[in-house]
């Protein structure tokens, strides 16, 4: 009777780890399908001079074609405590073709105890779905709770030039830092970012006009789905009109 008694807790005890352990899988999932992920820390330069260290991480899915060689993108987080304070505050992103937010991260900074966020929309479903912005970003404040969308006007004329890693994670200058878990400092970061194309210098050092679709390979390129041409129905060659005989 006692070793019943023993084998019924015992039995208890193992089946209560199982399910939690259970439990935080499928969270685990449902966040990152396959559990796979990159995570590091960068030194971010405040327009006042000062510095913080903001956590980063990329959660990827499976490869999005057979001969792609890497994964696709699935979540961007960006994790920092605000200066003189003890208020943590995380900015996340989700990507795919539906309605997530598809945002890369620019640009981050503090005025007045309040985080200002800079992005930019990648890819033409995304830049569609910000309203096609021009200049072709996304701009937050923190109100103490939530990111809000601000416009370009209220966002703080200091911030001027991308202070973080433009893309996030890429095994290329992880592996140039050979593979350091150390925060990557501000002078890595400025020179990471000088990779960017010359036609995609305003993702480096921001502008407040309006961008010529002739002569950059941003976003403002790209087509407007909402316009009557991808609305309508056309039909694929003219077609002739019936005639009786």
């Amino acid at each position: 009777m006692k070793n019943r008694m023993m084998f019924g807790i015992v039995k208890g005890v193992v089946l209560t780890v199982l399910f939690a352990a259970l439990a935080g899988c499928m969270t685990l999932a449902k966040n990152n399908p396959l559990g796979i992920g990159k995570s590091w820390k960068e030194e971010v330069l405040l327009h006042d001079g000062t510095t913080l260290t903001a956590k980063r991480s990329h959660s990827y899915g499976g490869y999005p074609e057979i001969v792609s060689t890497s994964r696709s993108l699935l979540k961007e987080e960006c994790k920092f405590t605000i200066p003189g304070t003890n208020q943590d505050v995380t900015w996340k992103s989700d990507f795919g073709r539906e309605q997530q937010d598809n945002l890369t991260l620019l640009a981050l900074d503090i005025f007045n105890g309040t985080p200002y966020i800079v992005t930019n929309p990648a890819g033409c479903l995304a830049y569609n779905h910000w309203g096609r912005p021009n200049p072709p970003y996304v701009f937050f404040r923190y109100d103490g709770s939530a990111w809000q969308r601000i416009p370009l006007e209220e966002l703080p004329k200091e911030m001027k030039a991308a202070n973080v890693i433009v893309g996030g994670y890429s095994e290329q200058w992880d592996r140039e830092r050979r593979w350091s878990s150390e925060p990557v400092s501000v002078e890595e970061v400025k020179k990471i970012n000088k990779s960017i194309g010359k036609y995609n210098q305003h993702l480096q050092v921001f502008v407040r006009e309006p961008l010529d679709s002739k002569k950059t390979q941003s976003s403002v390129n790209c087509p407007d789905y909402n316009s009557q041409q991808y609305r309508s129905f056309k039909a694929p060659l003219p077609m002739k009109p019936s005639t009786e005989k």
